[in-house]
């Protein structure tokens, strides 16, 4: 998959994503605390595009996709659009810093600023790689500053057959990547997305493997924070094609918006109050009298 590729399937996500308004996701209902609703109806139109195409899990414009959409599920809980990569528009990964100078510039100036930007992928690659303890690892979404360091890092993977003899091989690297993140730094959040195609359920105990997997990653305190997996389902040659998400299939632990509502937590446990203030505000549902 070319970098021209990887920025194509972006490309065409962003008009879907800007169709869709930027709620909160945080939902109060009745006396308790506000529960996390993500977004599973934009996901489902996000997923068609790459079905659509034909390109099956190996291209990685599945997993990019749902990169797109966490990312976009972050901005939702109110981060800073330029502090969660990949951003929306290009350049996908940039220094919040410097988007910020480019906006204080003269007008005349941003566009300009803008287009050298895009041309140095030195300051705006097309991947993040973060150093972790032992190598430097690609990060698939990320919450980061350059005075804070990265305070949330999300990897994403997919698969869509041969469930039961490559599973093994995914704990093994999801969990080796999580160690040598968290050994680098230990109070970022930390997450594992992990998408499966519903036929998954045609290989006996194969979706149970993947279910103790996610549960194993998150079992020890030096790993994940939180994991997930989304069961999408679509059939081969349909025409509009359409995926849907068997989120019944998924136990609760282990659901989307376990794992969003988990993450935003860990990153607002782990700073002082006076950072991301509007994460805090729509989490609360009121005005925090904090600048």
């Amino acid at each position: 998959m070319t970098e021209a590729k990887i920025v194509d399937i972006f490309s065409l996500l962003e008009p879907i994503v800007l169709a869709h308004p930027e709620t909160n996701p945080w939902q109060v209902r009745g006396a308790g605390p506000a529960v996390y609703d993500a977004d599973f109806k934009l996901l489902e139109e996000m997923l068609t595009v790459p079905v659509a195409e034909g390109t099956g899990t190996q291209s990685g414009r599945l997993a990019k996709t749902i990169d797109a959409w966490v990312a976009r599920e972050l901005r939702r809980s109110g981060f800073d659009e330029d502090e969660v990569w990949p951003r929306l528009s290009a350049p996908r990964v940039v220094p919040r810093e410097v988007s910020q100078f480019i906006k204080m510039l003269p007008r005349r100036l941003q566009s300009e600023a803008r287009m050298q930007l895009l041309r140095n992928t030195t300051v705006a690659p097309s991947d993040a790689r973060i150093l972790g303890r032992a190598y430097v690892k690609q990060v698939d979404v990320l919450i980061a500053q350059w005075s804070r360091g990265p305070e949330l890092l999300v990897s994403t993977k997919s698969m869509g057959s041969s469930f039961r003899k490559n599973l093994a091989n995914r704990f093994e690297e999801a969990y080796g990547d999580a160690k040598n993140l968290r050994g680098r730094y230990p109070l970022a959040a930390m997450g594992f997305l992990f998408l499966l195609r519903s036929t998954i359920q045609e290989e006996a105990g194969a979706f149970e493997r993947a279910v103790d997997m996610m549960r194993k990653l998150k079992a020890e305190s030096d790993v994940y924070d939180a994991t997930c997996l989304v069961v999408a389902e679509w059939h081969e040659g349909m025409k509009p094609a359409k995926v849907t998400l068997l989120n019944d299939l998924v136990p609760e632990d282990l659901n989307a918006n376990t794992f969003m509502a988990t993450l935003v937590d860990a990153v607002l446990t782990r700073t002082p109050v006076e950072m991301h203030v509007e994460v805090r505000q729509r989490r609360e549902h009121r005005v925090l009298p904090i600048e």
